[in-house]
Order: C-alpha cells, then structure tokens, then sequence
C-alpha cells in the first residue's frame, strides 16, 4: 500500500467534495426542478470519506459493486457527472441511456460493475466477479460495499462463506451508516445492543474483520488498503466495517399525485426527535473535517480549498443543466434490450 503524499490527499478531498456538491445538486433538484426526478434517490452524504479512502486502494483493473446508494463510487473512480445527472434525470444521455435512474448506475469501463435496489443483492454478485478475477489470475481485487442492513440476509452469509473458502479476492465494506430506514442500528442487532461492532460477524467465516471511523479517509485507506493487499496476496478475503452517519434522509418520499416529490427530515429528528444527535453528526461531517485537516498541516492552503470548492460547483451545475437540457428517450427506446 503506498504512502499518501500531499497530492493524493488534495485528490481524495477534492473527490469527497465532488460528491457532495453532486448530491446536493440532486437533493436540490426536487425543489428546482420540480417533476424532473420521477423516481427513489438515495444519498450518501456522510459517508463521502469512506468511499474515496476505500476507492483510492485501487489499481485501474480493479472491481467494485456497491449499494442503491451509489452516486460517488463512480464519480471518484471517473465517470462523467454529466452523464450521471441525465442519468437520474431518465434522459436518454444518461449513463444507461435513462433506463436506470439513480439506483442502477454502471460504468464497466472503469470497474464499475453495477448496483442494485435489492438489499444484498450485489454481496454474491461481487463474490462471483472475484471467483472469475482469481480464475483470470490478472491480480485483480474486488471491492463489494453494502449496508449494515444488508448484513442480515442470507446471501451475505452464503457468499462470505464461499470467499472465505476458495481464498477470493474480495475485500466487503459495510457501510454502517447507523440507519436501516427508520430503524437504529442498535435496535436491530444483537452485536451491536451488546456493544460489539458489526465486524464481528467476520468471526463466523473465519476472515479478519475491522472496525474503522467511515468519517475519516486515511483511516479508511489504511484498513481497506491492508485488506486489499491480503486479497492481493491470495490470502482472502476481509470484512471492513466502516462506521459512517448518512446525513439525509434514507431517500425521497414518492408524493401523491399533484405533490411533489421530496426529501423529508433526517430519521433522527422525524422519528426519534434526536435533533442533537443529527446536530452533532453535522459537526463531524467529514467534508469540511477533512478540509480543516490539509489546511491544518499545510497539505492544503485556504486560497487552494476554495478554488477547489469553485471548480467543483461549476462542475456540477454544468451537469445539472446538461441534464435538464437532455432529451427524453424515444417511446420505441422502450423495446431495447429486451429478450424473448
């Protein structure tokens, strides 16, 4: 695993803030462009220094598949933002053509092999494209993100199983972003009422299991990049628990008819009306955490993090209106790539 010097670092901040301002931009759709997003979005804001600390272990013929929640990974891996912002807009620009919306966004291209609205559905999909890198033997890895929530089904059992078996290439990522919807975390697991963290469950497959602070990029790096270079090795595979806090609402509420769709408040406050827990999360938001660290030591000056936080902007709104100014697909598109 290399050392991060002070341009890799400058990169990850910039990338956690490209996806922020992506989402933002998403999130800020439903009230600017009313009507325009017609489906479920879901974001990952809070967990930004999670996917690009994990992300930046990658070699350019790595794999990864990730969750529903899946607007950064290939933002930081590459993808055109452009593409992307149609795509979640059902223009037939999009990265799918606009047949996939938000939560079904590919770029294979660049590794990006694919999410998925299923909980856990990407967990054996991952395992397989492993099992097909270690036949290759081209020193590929896999990186499979999914959510806490999806720890309890019965394909992540099967599949850490089978990995932990045949010596996979896979490094898994939980997301443990605290939420299962309106559900705590604490509420719904044994482990972690017992004060235990969730990667405990690696226990039971027989692979090593990590807890790191999701909200902090270098810590990620550092435990995702040891598991990277083990899967490398032919050791196996790792699970890596990392504990992020989704700053949005799990998504946006489908209206009825006449009403607009948009984003509620935070579980936290909604549900539970834990306004000080969500406003201490907002505290340790990691973007700007990560900005007052490179500043902090001299990676970073205050004239360069602005200039950054510009570009990105205008990136971004380059984006939203390519989008907007994309046109729809043509009704006959609807019989594409369909089999009999």
């Amino acid at each position: 695993m290399k050392e991060l010097d002070n341009q890799r670092l400058v990169w990850i901040y910039t990338q956690m803030l490209r996806i922020r301002e992506f989402e933002e931009r998403v999130k800020g759709t439903f009230e600017e462009y009313p009507g325009v997003i017609r489906g479920h979005t879901h974001l990952a804001d809070g967990a930004e220094a999670s996917i690009v600390g994990s992300l930046a272990t990658l070699r350019p013929s790595d794999q990864l598949m990730a969750t529903y929640r899946c607007h950064g990974y290939p933002l930081a891996l590459g993808t055109d933002p452009k593409a992307m912002m149609a795509e979640i807009y059902g223009r037939s620009t999009g990265l799918c053509g606009g047949y996939g919306g938000s939560m079904h966004l590919v770029d294979t291209e660049r590794g990006f092999l694919g999410t998925s609205g299923i909980v856990g559905q990407g967990i054996p999909q991952a395992t397989g494209a492993a099992y097909a890198a270690q036949i290759r033997k081209q020193d590929q890895v896999v990186l499979c993100f999914f959510g806490d929530g999806a720890s309890k089904q019965g394909a992540f059992s099967e599949s850490l199983n089978v990995a932990s078996l045949w010596k996979l290439p896979i490094v898994y990522v939980m997301e443990n972003n605290s939420y299962n919807v309106v559900t705590r975390v604490e509420q719904e697991d044994a482990n972690a009422a017992a004060g235990e963290p969730l990667a405990m469950k690696a226990k039971a497959f027989s692979m090593p299991g990590v807890t790191v602070d999701g909200g902090d990029p270098i810590a990620v790096y550092e435990a995702v990049g040891a598991a990277v270079d083990r899967a490398r090795s032919g050791a196996g595979p790792t699970l890596v628990e990392s504990k992020v806090y989704r700053l949005s609402a799990h998504g946006n509420i489908i209206a009825p008819p006449g009403v607009p769709l948009h984003y509620p408040e935070h579980e936290a406050i909604e549900v539970f009306g834990a306004r000080e827990e969500y406003e201490a999360a907002l505290r340790g938001d990691p973007v700007p955490r990560f900005r007052a660290r490179l500043i902090s030591d001299g990676s970073l000056t205050v004239d360069a993090a602005d200039q950054i936080a510009a570009h990105v902007r205008e990136e971004m709104q380059v984006a939203v209106q390519f989008g907007i100014d994309s046109p729809y697909p043509e009704p006959e598109a609807a019989l594409h790539n369909v089999y009999a």
